[in-house]
């Protein structure tokens, strides 16, 4: 299965102060800390982790309940893959605002990065009940994907299928429907699901092969030779340029 990362917080936009260079010029306590959090975002946004500390933790020691700025400050520490220090700040920003949706479903993703799959359920399953939550569509694939990961393919199909209702262009659950109907045999609405994912996401590897076959098995010829000369030429060294090569008795 592929790896998850949680969504990227949208940047904040901050009135009442001024930027000189890396510090913003304090206005009031308030605004101060959220300048400090719209900084440490914009260093997360670029890759530039280590910058984006010690804004963070300048907005915590103005505001050290601030859940904005633990959950930044989680997302710092989870991408340099120090996760005992991420999840203690998930943990005080949910201590802070428990019923933050936007919280809930980014800290379910760390959990399902960790595998620690019921856990991550209880959060996805908070979240989604924010039926006014922007980006409800993405907790609902985060569901998918947990129940996949566990095995429970009933399960993440019809999250996946809530998801893709609530917003069609998902290509992640477009993929997993694929994958899911494929290996229950259900070609035709396999290769429909297929087809949606790659007009809106690169392939790869592995979602090559996944067209190949079921290009043969439509007897797309075309298509399946495109996908055999892209699983050939971009991934080589890959199983599943292997498992190609096997097929066609190379």
């Amino acid at each position: 299965m592929n790896k998850f990362t949680p969504l990227l917080l949208a940047a904040v936009l901050v009135s009442g102060c001024v930027s000189t260079g890396d510090q913003p010029r304090k206005a009031d306590p308030q605004a101060a800390r959220d300048a400090f959090i719209a900084l440490g975002i914009g260093f997360l946004q670029e890759g530039e982790t280590e910058r984006a500390k010690k804004p963070l933790a300048d907005a915590l020691a103005i505001d050290p309940r601030s859940a904005q700025a633990n959950m930044v400050l989680a997302l710092v520490f989870q991408q340099e893959g120090e996760y005992k220090t991420a999840e203690k700040h998930y943990r005080q920003a949910l201590s802070s605002d428990p019923n933050n949706s936007r919280l809930l479903n980014n800290y379910g993703a760390f959990l399902l990065q960790q595998q620690r799959y019921p856990e991550a359920l209880t959060q996805f399953q908070k979240a989604a009940e924010d039926n006014m939550y922007g980006e409800r569509s993405r907790v609902f694939e985060n569901l998918g994907l947990t129940y996949r990961q566990m095995g429970d393919n009933e399960n993440a199909r019809s999250h996946f299928e809530r998801a893709l209702r609530l917003n069609s262009r998902q290509p992640q659950a477009l993929l997993e429907l694929a994958r899911i109907e494929f290996e229950a045999q259900n070609y035709v609405p396999a290769w429909n699901y297929y087809l949606g994912f790659t007009q809106q996401a690169p392939q790869d590897a592995s979602t090559l092969w996944l067209g190949y076959r079921m290009a043969k098995r439509f007897e797309d010829h075309s298509r399946a030779a495109s996908y055999a000369l892209q699983l050939r030429r971009l991934y080589p060294a890959s199983q599943e340029a292997a498992a190609l090569r096997d097929a066609e008795g190379q």
